[in-house]
């Protein structure tokens, strides 16, 4: 049987897997049980999320990747086998072609540590393409143009700012800031404002229920339980959304202020096509509530989320491996590093 080419989003807090064909066929969070005693690992993704904190002491949970870079490689390695053989299964007798998303930001020694972890579990060729291109292909927009086109991707660990023209980026910035800190937020003012100690799951499910970045008509509220800090036993309290907008408020600040001096750099021409086309955000993170209102009143440009966000990612290295699949003149270029894949890559749009 033919190899599967696949395409994998390799987020802090998430992974996402895009097989050609299929589409995105895989969706579970980047975490691994590890057992201290014995140097073990005792479960990976959605297993390892239930089991954590429910079992013995030494059973502690590893992100191998974090802020968008790989800090554990042997357990990056292992994780990213488990993913692959899961998406595609053991029935091809030929190893995949693996496109893999990276940050801009992201260092030489950092590319190599992806790559090599991605040969070591089981990849016939490995191709980096940088995480804002594909997350402008993945939500649909044709880079390709000579036109400016903005997208602001917010994962786990970091958020991707970049304006994009003629199938290149032009201006861009990341910061490491992003969803896992608007999690942290909400734990902190808890805990402050309320003197209640939650876990970090039951901050993302206030986010994700009631969270907002901006000023809503209708207030909303949910309760929740955690443990009082006074008395040490458990407690339940009612959190608002106006109490996660003040929570969220110095993270969102800085998305805002990344936008805009992205937008500050841009050349005046993209900057006025930015206008009228609008902003577009990615990523888990642009599901939190009010981001869009609250970019649109700090910049004065229409911002609209992707259809879908979550997948945006995976959706656009799958494109590029099938661009790759399909193009002979890409895949046989004799220059094999990064910035020789990437140039062959845009070529094809030209």
């Amino acid at each position: 049987m033919a190899a599967s080419d696949i395409g994998i989003d390799l987020g802090t807090s998430s992974i996402l897997v895009y097989v050609r064909g299929k589409g995105v066929v895989l969706k579970e969070p980047s975490i691994v049980a590890y057992d201290r005693d014995t140097n073990r690992i005792k479960a990976i993704g959605e297993e390892a999320r239930l089991i954590l904190g429910r079992t013995t002491g030494n059973i502690v949970a590893v992100r191998p990747v974090t802020r968008g870079v790989v800090s554990d490689y042997t357990v990056t390695e292992q994780m990213l086998r488990y993913f692959v053989q899961k998406a595609v299964g053991k029935m091809s007798f030929r190893k995949p072609r693996v496109s893999i998303s990276v940050p801009g930001s992201v260092t030489e020694v950092e590319k190599k540590a992806v790559e090599d972890a991605a040969y070591q579990a089981g990849a016939r060729e490995v191709y980096l393409i940088e995480q804002s291109i594909v997350a402008a292909i993945g939500s649909g927009i044709d880079i390709s143009r000579p036109c400016g086109n903005m997208i602001v991707d917010i994962g786990g660990g970091t958020t991707e700012i970049a304006v994009l023209s003629l199938d290149g980026i032009v201006v861009s910035s990341t910061i490491k800031v992003a969803g896992n800190d608007f999690d942290e937020a909400i734990v902190k003012y808890v805990r402050k404002k309320f003197g209640l100690m939650i876990a970090e799951q039951t901050a993302e499910e206030i986010k994700i229920a009631i969270g907002t970045a901006f000023d809503q008509p209708e207030p909303s509220s949910m309760e929740v339980k955690g443990r009082d800090l006074v008395t040490g036993l458990p407690k339940t309290i009612r959190v608002t959304s106006e109490d996660t907008k003040d929570a969220l408020k110095d993270v969102t600040g800085q998305i805002v202020d990344a936008v805009h001096s992205v937008l500050e750099l841009t050349p005046p021409e993209l900057a006025s096509d930015v206008v009228d086309r609008g902003i577009i955000l990615t990523g888990g993170g642009a599901l939190l509530g009010g981001l869009e209102e609250l970019i649109e009143a700090h910049t004065g440009i229409n911002t609209m989320t992707a259809e879908d966000p979550m997948t945006a990612v995976a959706v656009g290295t799958g494109r590029f491996v099938e661009l790759m699949s399909g193009n002979n003149r890409l895949i046989q270029k004799e220059d094999v590093s990064y910035a020789g894949r990437r140039k062959a890559y845009l070529e094809t749009f030209q």
